[in-house]
């Protein structure tokens, strides 16, 4: 068989197609090194045959048809690399050694280059069969023609025929394993590539979570002390503006809750802007259990938060009013209740949201007659203040010995009440700040 039927039936092997793709060096080389062995065994039997008495003419026609069917398929196997029309182009070419074999005996030479093919292009099991049949070709020629077929003519062909099959199979797994490597050799490169660009992505995103990690935790801190402390100054001066009589000090205070009203605009966009998006929801859960984590590391009482899964993101005003609530709450807890636990709540009611702060501490019998100190600074009552001017309500359950609770709850989307509705309602107001229930 020619090298580049060879060549056709090892890259089917290969790559499991029916197309030869390029071909290197090393199988350009085996190709020119089989079809200079099959011109070369060719003429060598050719010649044997004219010494043993055959006809010239005879042996040399069929020589000549010998080798143009196998430079045929040479080149057309070069060409189109089609492995079906290489199978039966060798079994034509065989066909055509056994013509050869009608001439001369001489001719089993050649039958080690179709050894070769059937090797390269046949599966193993029907290579063995087809070198089989040949094999007993090259026996029953010497037989047919002299009448006796020497011992070292058999052990020869035998031995010609194992080491052709062998060494075309050998080929084979020696270019599979070839392309092994280099197929190896090239996902390393593509791994090792690949470990590169997932180290440059990740350095990336280190970087990258390091300053959102900065930026909310600066964020988190302004929304927990400055805003907080703001707030506090304009709902004080909302409520003193109220309840005095001077009329420059209501001007002061007036101009007070205006600058800290405008002050607090300019922290909620500083913070928005530093505030990854991804992190925004959440922030009043996160913001409560900080308190509540503080809570248990500075005393011996246990905090928890509950959240319904159906509470919304909430505007800045609503979150703000409620950590102050609960600031404020969380502080009668620490200095006053002699608590052990504490639940902090938060729980959508179609349209509004409620937080509920629950201790199981001594409670007080009227929270109405509670004792306001001046050192307090921000407490309930400016709680309560803050909850009608965003249109809720703040509500307190206790009775001696059964805990103190707080219930505020404030519209998703709150409207601040002007001051000039709130001085008319103020009176009022008063009167239904707190409500104290039985427990």
């Amino acid at each position: 068989m020619t090298t580049a039927g060879l060549t056709t039936s090892t890259k089917n092997d290969l790559q499991g197609g029916d197309t030869v793709d390029t071909r290197g060096w090393t199988e350009r080389t085996m190709e020119i090194g089989q079809h200079a062995m099959a011109l070369a065994l060719t003429v060598i039997s050719c010649v044997r045959a004219f010494d043993a008495g055959a006809v010239p003419l005879a042996a040399i026609a069929v020589s000549i048809v010998f080798l143009a069917w196998y430079a045929l398929g040479a080149v057309r196997a070069a060409r189109s690399g089609a492995i079906v029309l290489a199978k039966w182009w060798l079994l034509v070419l065989a066909g055509a050694w056994l013509c050869t074999l009608l001439v001369s005996a001489e001719f089993i030479w050649i039958a080690f280059v179709l050894w070769l093919l059937a090797g390269h292009l046949f599966s193993l099991r029907i290579a063995v069969v087809f070198t089989a049949l040949t094999y007993i070709a090259t026996v029953v020629a010497p037989l047919a023609h002299y009448g006796a077929v020497g011992t070292a003519s058999i052990i020869g062909s035998l031995i010609g025929a194992v080491f052709a099959l062998g060494l075309s199979r050998g080929y084979i797994e020696l270019l599979r394993e070839g392309r092994r490597r280099e197929e190896l050799l090239q996902s390393l490169e593509l791994a090792h590539q690949n470990l590169l660009d997932l180290q440059d992505e990740l350095a990336l995103t280190q970087r990258h979570a390091g300053e959102i990690q900065e930026r909310t935790r600066v964020s988190r801190d302004i929304h927990d002390t400055i805003a907080q402390e703001i707030s506090s100054i304009r709902l004080i001066a909302h409520a003193e503006v109220d309840r005095t009589t001077d009329e420059h000090a209501q001007q002061v205070l007036r101009q007070v809750e205006d600058l800290a009203a405008q002050s607090s605009r300019d922290v909620r966009r500083i913070i928005a802007a530093l505030a990854p998006a991804e992190l925004e929801d959440g922030a009043l859960t996160a913001a409560l259990r900080r308190l509540l984590t503080r809570l248990e590391e500075d005393t011996s009482i246990r905090g928890r938060v509950e959240v319904d899964e159906t509470v919304p993101s909430l505007p800045a005003e609503v979150e703000v009013a409620l950590l102050r609530t609960a600031q404020s709450a969380l502080a009668n807890v620490r200095q006053h209740s002699q608590a052990s636990r504490v639940v902090v709540s938060l729980m959508d009611l179609d349209g509004s949201i409620r937080m509920d702060i629950v201790d199981d501490g001594v409670g007080m019998a009227d929270p109405e007659a509670r004792k306001r100190e001046s050192e307090s600074g921000f407490g309930l009552d400016f709680i309560g203040s803050r909850m009608r001017e965003l249109g809720g309500e703040l509500v307190i359950e206790t009775t001696p010995g059964s805990g103190f609770a707080i219930s505020a709850t404030l519209p998703n989307n709150p409207t601040l009440t002007s001051r000039q509705d709130h001085l008319g309602e103020a009176d009022d107001a008063d009167g239904q700040r707190t409500q104290g229930d039985s427990a």
